[in-house]
């Protein structure tokens, strides 16, 4: 029996035991017509899909985001590992668990990350840009350092957000020198910055910092429009003008670049273009690393939602 033992070190046979993150849990129903409980367990290293057969209760859904004590078996279903779980409970006090060893944190330094994201404000030259950023920046305030960047997608670990925000920005820095007489710097570097802020208010967070759920303003709204109103507020209350508001605001709501992605509005200048695919571009690359990280060399990985199709690791 293993306990305790890293996700990413499970091998078909394996006799498990130990504490692992709930990230999402299913009631669903065989073909026989009995329960099951459908689960994703993680740790710090990685996520395994769970099974537990002829399941009632008492996880569930509600439970999403909390630690739970696992035992069970490592088997092999359609190429990818799988835990067929015979006990489960939920973590109490009592119990000795290593928090640290649960919970995945962006692999990057935390206060060098935010340091350099200063850095990218304090380089907008533009004085009412570089004031609604600041404004929003104390408004959000440790929030947006520590929360992930999505639920399950990609960059759903602690710091997900910060890592997501800077990566962006370092790209959009270098395509606006790129495109200088097109991109307008100083816009593109703003819209970046602030593109996804709102989900400090879309996201419901466990005790753990993960996402667990969408909060109600998230679900009837989402966080472009959460994003521009937040910048529409702020520029009113700094004197900012009419058009660098809405220029602004642009960005926020038309950054997902389709309407079927999820953007309220189609990209219709230079640098919304550009905030749209940057964010594409970023979005995917995280997700090809986190993918390949549990692919083995010379193999395919198991088929990616986000994605719709498999990657290999050459």
């Amino acid at each position: 029996m293993d306990y305790n033992k890293p996700i990413t070190e499970f091998t078909v046979g394996d006799e498990i035991e130990g504490f692992y993150v709930l990230k999402t849990a299913l009631s669903k129903t065989s073909n026989s017509g009995k329960p099951f409980l459908s689960a994703l367990l993680a740790d710090k290293t990685g996520n395994i899909e769970a099974k537990m057969w002829d399941y009632g209760g008492p996880v569930s859904s509600s439970d999403e985001g909390g630690v739970v004590k696992v035992r069970g078996s490592v088997s092999e279903f359609r190429g990818s590992l799988q835990l067929i779980i015979t006990r489960i409970r939920l973590a109490q006090d009592s119990d000795q668990c290593d928090l640290g060893r649960l919970v995945p944190v962006a692999p990057m330094d935390e206060d060098a990350a935010y340091q350099e994201l200063l850095g990218f404000l304090e380089a907008i030259g533009d004085p009412d840009y570089r004031a609604v950023c600041k404004k929003l920046l104390e408004q959000y305030g440790g929030r947006f350092r520590t929360i992930p960047g999505g639920k399950s997608m990609h960059h759903s670990f602690l710091n997900g957000l910060l890592m997501h925000t800077l990566y962006m920005l370092r790209t959009a820095d270098y395509l606006a020198g790129l495109y200088a007489g097109v991109v307008d710097r100083d816009l593109l570097l703003a819209g970046t910055l602030l593109h996804d802020f709102a989900k400090c208010d879309e996201f419901v967070t466990s005790p753990l910092g993960l996402v667990t759920e969408y909060s109600v303003k998230g679900q009837l709204l989402g966080h472009l429009v959460m994003g521009a109103q937040a910048v529409a507020a702020a520029a009113k209350e700094l004197g900012m003008p009419e058009e660098k508001s809405l220029l602004l605001q642009h960005m926020l709501l038309s950054h997902h670049g389709e309407p079927e992605f999820g953007a309220a509005v189609r990209p219709m200048c230079a640098e919304s273009e550009l905030l749209s695919l940057i964010d594409l571009i970023d979005s995917r690359m995280e997700i090809y690393r986190e993918t390949l990280a549990e692919t083995l060399p010379g193999q395919f990985s198991k088929r990616v939602f986000a994605l719709d199709k498999k990657i290999f690791r050459h």
